[in-house]
């Protein structure tokens, strides 16, 4: 429920459906009634709940897909552990869409509070602007974006490759919590950041499962390359993970 108020209130995308209490046929919100909404609940103003009930409205809470929770490194001042989702939307025209009972806008900034630029991206494009440059990710961006790009091959995802990403969330890849641990620097100067399920971590001998970032002053840089060495379907090894990893 967190996940779904968050990403209307930063971006405008609704992730819910008319409840199965009322009979009225389906009415798009106006992006007027969206927009005072996403203000009044960001200024503590509304409830998120209160604003579902008076609008028939029920989050969908079944449609996110969980893909992977990560924490913060115990060196980092502020420390946070986080739980990442995936979600299909049906297909996007110009100015918000709408399928059946359900409802999203064309995501979009939040005037500035929280959100600077929204927009959809395949994840292969979000990576080539990633290592151009053009925007920032952390760690655990990059490797769900890498993960998310094997997959998605194309402009347009498949039933298969659904298939494929709902597999992951529901066997050991969408459970995994991972803590990264820096080992230290390669002969290139990256820093080595290893995750649960390396050899180094719990896994068996050769096993990969980390990443190679290069950190200047500013933190990580756009230079992130996954190395992971094994089936993410099959050959995650439980008991890599069988240690519950705590803030």
């Amino acid at each position: 429920m967190t996940a779904i108020r968050e990403t209307f209130e930063e971006s405008g995308l609704l992730i819910a459906s008319t409840s199965t209490r009322t009979t009225n046929a389906f009415t798009p919100l106006s992006d007027h009634v969206l927009d005072e909404a996403r203000r009044n609940i960001h200024a503590q103003k509304l409830l998120f709940r209160t604003f579902l009930a008076e609008h028939n409205l029920k989050a969908d809470v079944d449609s996110l897909l969980p893909f992977t929770q990560w924490i913060t490194p115990p060196n980092v001042l502020r420390r946070f552990q986080t739980q990442f989702y995936v979600a299909f939307l049906p297909a996007a025209p110009s100015s918000g869409f709408s399928s059946g009972t359900k409802q999203e806008q064309i995501p979009k900034p939040d005037r500035g509070q929280e959100v600077v630029a929204a927009r959809f991206l395949h994840p292969e494009d979000a990576l080539a602007e990633f290592h151009s440059g053009k925007v920032m990710f952390m760690p655990p961006q990059a490797y769900i974006l890498n993960t998310l790009a094997e997959i998605l091959k194309g402009r347009t995802n498949t039933a298969r490759q659904r298939e494929h990403v709902e597999a992951l969330s529901r066997g050991m890849f969408g459970r995994m919590v991972i803590n990264p641990r820096r080992i230290g620097e390669d002969a290139k100067g990256y820093t080595i950041l290893t995750f649960e399920g390396d050899e180094t971590r719990g896994g068996s001998k050769g096993r990969l499962h980390r990443v190679l970032a290069k950190i200047g002053k500013g933190g990580i840089t756009s230079e992130i390359t996954l190395r992971r060495n094994f089936d993410i379907v099959t050959e995650i090894e439980p008991q890599a993970f069988a240690t519950s990893c705590k803030l």
